[in-house]
């Protein structure tokens, strides 16, 4: 076996940012050496990793040139040169997950092809390839509102998704390829992490359930474990694991879902690294998702995933109206309460609602840990100078 703790082995990560951060808590605890690539100065993970190169994650020289020196590389964040990570793997490097699993999730409309192929349930979606294609649809009939829109590329924390209920927000919507999905009124939005070894070990995640900010389109509260009969939560790590399955990765796959009114499960979409719903685990599990994507990626025995307590996570973003310098207000109150514990990811400069930290509130009870939460919520702000 490979001699990862104390050596000369090193881990690349592509990307800088607070995933990377928290992952580079684990590789310190196991004395991993690591490297990291982003295009920020200021990227979060600058501090902590061996090594920081400054430079773009889509230009091909510099992702094959980073590669090439680490052993095993990983990434937290899609937006990555795939044909430079298919480049790396041609000359025999690690690369988990691999390019072929990223190229079937990058772009939101060869996910949802590859879930329908799949037979993994879904929304009904319709593609297109520009915004004038799109908006002639809606003339034709073709497609009926209201819909979700999703850019294919390029969307992140509620960025590239938008609830079109009328013409005018399409005419509204920005230029890009994009998908039109049917409007599911669900129950519950659901996720289920599951982890994967290049042996064959796979392990999933309790079910988290996920209340979303109206307006933001981002998760406020993660909750741990999910509010719902025990038979939809079997269901839904059944469906994740299917998924995972399909998709043969390597590392963390975290699997959004709906859970219908009828109590059936469909696969929203997938993200193949650590993932906001997995935050709660860092203080509520046995093995935080963090540690295991290492484990998972290098090939160690993966960790227990139960739950020590009721978890749940609490995104703090930046306050409407502020941009500049952060301020984190009230953070000592919050301190006082029982079982919080705050993260901060190290950036400098807040705007409104780029996500800037998480609050984790554990508790035996979990409603008490939500009643909590609340708290959290309505007592801290980041603001700005």
């Amino acid at each position: 076996m490979i001699n990862y703790f104390s050596s000369d082995f090193t881990l690349g990560i592509l990307g800088g940012g607070q995933l990377g951060k928290m992952l580079l808590y684990e590789t310190r605890k196991f004395d991993i050496r690591t490297i990291v690539l982003d295009p920020s100065a200021e990227a979060p993970c600058r501090i902590a990793c061996d090594e920081f190169t400054r430079g773009d994650l889509m230009d091909f020289d510099t992702v094959v040139n980073f590669g090439r020196k680490a052993d095993v590389l990983t990434f937290e964040i899609e937006a990555v040169n795939v044909e430079a990570l298919e480049k790396l793997e041609s000359e025999g490097k690690k690369v988990y997950p691999s390019s072929k699993t990223l190229k079937k999730i990058q772009d939101k409309a060869v996910q949802k092809d590859f879930f329908r192929s799949h037979e993994i349930p879904t929304a009904n979606f319709q593609k297109y390839p520009s915004k004038m294609a799109f908006l002639e649809a809606l003339q034709k009939g073709e497609i009926s509102l209201p819909l979700v829109w999703k850019s294919t590329t390029g969307g992140y924390d509620g960025k590239g998704v938008a609830v079109v209920k009328d013409l005018q927000t399409a005419e509204d919507l920005p230029e890009t390829a994009c998908i039109a999905e049917d409007l599911i009124p669900f129950k519950n939005e659901l996720a289920v992490i599951v982890a994967r070894n290049p042996s064959g070990e796979v392990k999933t995640y309790p079910v988290v359930e996920m209340e979303f900010h109206p307006e933001a389109n981002q998760v406020e509260y993660v909750i741990c474990p999910a509010r719902i009969d025990a038979a939809v939560a079997e269901k839904a790590r059944k469906v994740a694991e299917n998924v995972s399955r399909a998709y043969e990765h390597i590392g963390l796959l975290a699997v959004e879902m709906f859970q219908t009114q009828e109590d059936e499960i469909l696969v929203n979409e997938v993200a193949p690294r650590p993932h906001n719903s997995g935050h709660y685990s860092i203080e509520a599990a046995f093995t935080n998702q963090f540690e295991q994507h290492l484990r998972a990626i290098l090939d160690l025995p993966l960790g227990e995933t139960e739950s020590k307590a009721g978890g749940v996570m609490v995104n703090l973003v930046g306050e409407e109206g502020f941009s500049g310098n952060v301020v984190y207000e009230n953070i000592s109150k919050i301190m006082k309460l029982k079982g919080v514990t705050p993260h901060i990811y190290g950036k400098k400069i807040t705007r409104p609602f780029r996500k800037m930290g998480h609050v984790t509130i554990v508790n035996a009870n979990l409603s008490e840990a939500r009643k909590i939460a609340e708290a959290v919520k309505k007592t801290i702000r980041v603001i700005s100078e």
